[in-house]
């Protein structure tokens, strides 16, 4: 085994990688410590000591994998992103650019890269864009609708809710995400039309329950998919490495023979 070859598998050891989760949840806490003035006038000097020790962890690996795959590193989107999240966080305090240095705290997304089960929950999110767009597109077309529809009918009595479609559509909103949409906006409403509840109710139903549930349905289903083949790829990877491994005890029986 090659030296590149021996650290990659060194590198996808489990107890390397659950060492990994440790360090980013410690860093995240870390950071998280530091918007503290009182805690940085007590223990400052510790927690960027921390902060300090666990960027140098994420350099040392980093270098290590750009050394065990070479250019291929570049072709996983997820080392792509632990490079460019290690570094935001190398780049000096008196540049010019130190306000990157406020998304550091990015650092903690690195755990979604190191854990797989993570990996898959955003994989799954990533098949879901394309259907999750014309669920958007359909969400959209019923929300400009019944802006329009709300304009008309309550515009004249709610002018500050109603009166235009920019504000017909974020009180739309507002009974969309059913935030104070019953005793804020639709029974006011019913004091001066008693049957605008048949507008809203149906609107409801529409936009938060039935178009919301199909975008969960969705991602549900990627999600599986996403896991249905990366198991498939490992079952292919384990039978190719058996495959390999008969194949050269047959060679040496032969040899043998």
């Amino acid at each position: 085994m090659t030296s590149r070859a021996a650290i990659a598998a060194f590198l996808d050891r489990p107890l390397i990688t659950r060492f990994l989760i440790v360090v980013i949840l410690i860093n995240g806490i870390t950071l998280g410590l530091e918007t503290s003035s009182t805690l940085m006038n007590r223990i400052g000097p510790l927690l960027i000591a921390i902060d300090t020790l666990c960027l140098m962890i994420f350099v040392v690996e980093l270098l290590a994998k750009l050394y065990a795959a070479g250019l291929r590193f570049f072709r996983s989107p997820w080392n792509v992103f632990d490079f460019i999240i290690v570094g935001i966080s190398l780049i000096p305090a008196g540049t010019g650019f130190s306000v990157l240095r406020a998304l550091r705290i990015l650092r903690v997304l690195r755990v979604v890269s190191v854990a797989p089960s993570l990996r898959r929950v955003v994989d799954g999110l990533g098949r879901a864009l394309p259907g999750m767009a014309s669920v958007f597109v359909l969400i959209s077309l019923i929300y400009y609708i019944g802006a329009v529809m709300a304009t008309k009918l309550f515009g004249a009595g709610f002018p500050d809710w109603f009166g235009d479609l920019g504000n017909s559509a974020y009180s739309l909103f507002q009974v969309m995400t059913l935030e104070s949409w019953s005793m804020g906006i639709v029974r006011p409403v019913m004091e001066v039309y008693p049957y605008a509840w048949a507008f809203f109710v149906p609107f409801i139903l529409m936009t938060t329950f039935a178009v919301m549930n199909l975008i969960v349905g969705l991602i549900v289903n990627s999600m599986q998919e996403a896991a249905s083949e990366e198991t498939r790829g490992e079952a292919q990877a384990f039978e190719t490495a058996v495959m390999a491994r008969l194949d050269a005890i047959e060679l040496k029986l032969d040899r043998k023979s």
